[in-house]
């Protein structure tokens, strides 16, 4: 595969979750979201990652102290962007891939990232997009593509129109791209967009425009993908890993917030 290194984005308060708790820190059938995050990258082969934290950052690092991770601090919350750009100064020298992972997406299996890394490599790609087609696309960012079936463009929710909303292939917001590109990218993304925030998917506009390759691999089961936002979806992926593992839990191993 060569080498790999991975940014996992663990800043977000997640104030659907109505808690003062980081939202990663919450508990899926007895450890926290970002666990399972870890875990997988670890498995699939990182050499290096990178956990950007922000809201509870000394509970975020104290609760994974002494597994070999990275901690940078976003200190603002400007924008996915933003985050990974905290991790930059990591990656100085550094010419493999960049897996970038979500905290609050525990349950994508280390099988479906090592098929993105193959696919990503086979192809020759700056950039590889994990996507995934929603019943329900709400809440994501959509992927436009062209007649052939090329990514053209990402567009976020809330700066997207009628037709684009009507797409139900999203951005599931895990990406491999090749880091020197990554890093000088980043450093030419704006935010002259609804939510006034630095775009990841920026990047890959930015790919796009000097015609370099770009791809996507779409994940065959999407709750492996569906981020954790509500109580609600929290218990949603309790249910879908009892039913990956087979193995009935019970329901006070979730840690539902205090209102």
């Amino acid at each position: 595969m060569g080498p790999l290194r991975t940014v996992i984005l663990a800043a977000g308060k997640g104030k659907r979750m109505s808690s003062e708790r980081a939202k990663v820190l919450h508990l899926l059938c007895g450890k926290p979201l970002l666990s399972y995050v870890i875990q997988t990258a670890q498995e699939v082969g990182a050499e290096e990652i990178v956990v950007v934290v922000g809201h509870q950052r000394e509970a975020v690092k104290g609760r994974f102290a002494g597994q070999g991770l990275i901690f940078v601090e976003q200190k603002e919350q400007l924008g996915t962007g933003h985050a990974v750009l905290q991790a930059s100064h990591q990656f100085n020298g550094y010419e493999g891939t960049v897996l970038i992972m979500c905290g609050d997406v525990p349950l994508v299996r280390p099988g479906t990232i090592k098929e993105l890394l193959a696919f990503h490599k086979k192809e020759r790609a700056l950039v590889t997009i994990l996507t995934a087609h929603l019943p329900d696309p709400t809440g994501y960012g959509r992927i436009i593509k062209n007649q052939k079936g090329e990514v053209i463009k990402i567009v976020e929710e809330s700066d997207a129109d009628t037709k684009e909303k009507a797409i139900c292939e999203i951005n599931t917001g895990i990406y491999c791209i090749e880091s020197p590109f990554l890093f000088a990218a980043l450093q030419e993304v704006g935010r002259a967009n609804a939510q006034g925030e630095y775009y990841l998917t920026d990047v890959v506009t930015i790919a796009l425009k000097r015609g370099e390759i770009v791809r996507n691999f779409a994940v065959r089961d999407f709750r492996e993908v569906v981020g954790i936002n509500t109580p609600e979806e929290l218990l949603k992926a309790h249910r879908y890993l009892e039913e990956l593992t087979g193995i009935s839990d019970h329901e006070d191993r979730l840690s539902f917030p205090q209102k």
